[in-house]
């Protein structure tokens, strides 16, 4: 079964980044082998805008063919704010929310980042799906590009 994987742009940014680089690469050489699907939102698409010429165009060195649009509409913005209501993070986490409940309301199978602080985090991701499953969501994987090539390869 291909998974869909929604991807943050610590994600597009890990490419470039030293830390990152391998696991970041390894993740995006199983997507264009057919091994995941990749959601994109107009949040990325928004982010990447002022990121570095490299990272900007990144994507499209991927297939279409293993991209799906994840849509940031009102359902999730509502959500994400919910988060916040929650006191999962502080408001100037919001995109981070933002990303959490776009994935959640397109029923993405897992996320991916590199964000620690605000995403891959224990607590935080048993209280982001606390809030999901009180909203009707299910609960999402949050996991980082080397956890899904580790289970994948297990």
């Amino acid at each position: 079964m291909i998974r869909k994987v929604y991807i943050d742009t610590s994600v597009v940014g890990g490419c470039f980044d030293e830390e990152f680089e391998l696991w970041t690469k390894l993740f995006f050489e199983s997507v264009i082998e057919g091994r995941f699907k990749i959601a994109i939102s107009e949040l990325l698409q928004t982010e990447l805008v002022n990121a570095p010429d490299e990272v900007k165009h990144f994507l499209a060195t991927i297939p279409n063919e293993q991209k799906i649009i994840a849509a940031y509409n009102e359902e999730a913005r509502i959500l994400a704010n919910r988060y916040l209501e929650a006191n999962i993070v502080g408001k100037t986490s919001l995109t981070d929310c933002r990303h959490i409940a776009t994935a959640s309301v397109n029923e993405i199978d897992i996320l991916t980042s590199w964000n620690f602080k605000h995403i891959v985090n224990l607590d935080k991701i048993h209280l982001y799906n606390g809030v999901n499953l009180q909203n009707g969501y299910r609960t999402i994987e949050i996991r980082t590009p080397r956890e899904l090539l580790t289970y994948e390869d297990s």
